[in-house]
């Protein structure tokens, strides 16, 4: 969320961990064959915490414009039809940055139905104007 004045149209997602983990900015080697937003990496696994519910553990690596100094921001997750949806949101431009900084998100999800979803889409979304790019991950 570059701008802070703005207003979110929704109440961010809590986060464990929301972490730049770089301390260079990053360039891709080969920046032409890069389709900007890069769509986040994710890692997902499911854990009972003691005394806890079923519990979606959530990682992702996300590559934002080094231009851009402020953390992306989770939307709160959406579930349909077996299939989670996680969007990180940030403003950006479509044009591919020279650099980037590589930001690490972790968070848990739990819900009555976390037992029905075998998919998570993720998402990295334009605050402005909308524009997105993802991925899809299966569980296991």
């Amino acid at each position: 969320m570059c701008d802070s004045t703005k207003e979110l149209p929704f109440t961010p997602y809590p986060t464990i961990q929301t972490t730049k983990i770089n301390n260079q900015v990053f360039t891709f080697s080969s920046p032409g064959t890069v389709s900007y937003p890069v769509a986040p990496l994710i890692s997902a696994k499911l854990y009972t915490p003691e005394g806890g519910p079923l519990t979606l553990k959530v990682r992702a690596t996300v590559y934002m414009n080094s231009e851009i100094p402020d953390a992306p921001v989770v939307e709160p997750p959406t579930e349909k039809d077996g299939v989670l949806t996680i969007n990180y949101d940030y403003d950006f431009s479509m044009e591919t940055p020279e650099t980037c900084d590589v930001w690490y998100i972790e968070l848990d999800y739990t819900s009555p139905t976390l037992g029905n979803i075998n998919k998570i889409e993720s998402f990295m979304i334009n605050l402005d104007p909308e524009a997105s790019r993802g991925t899809s991950t299966t569980l296991p």
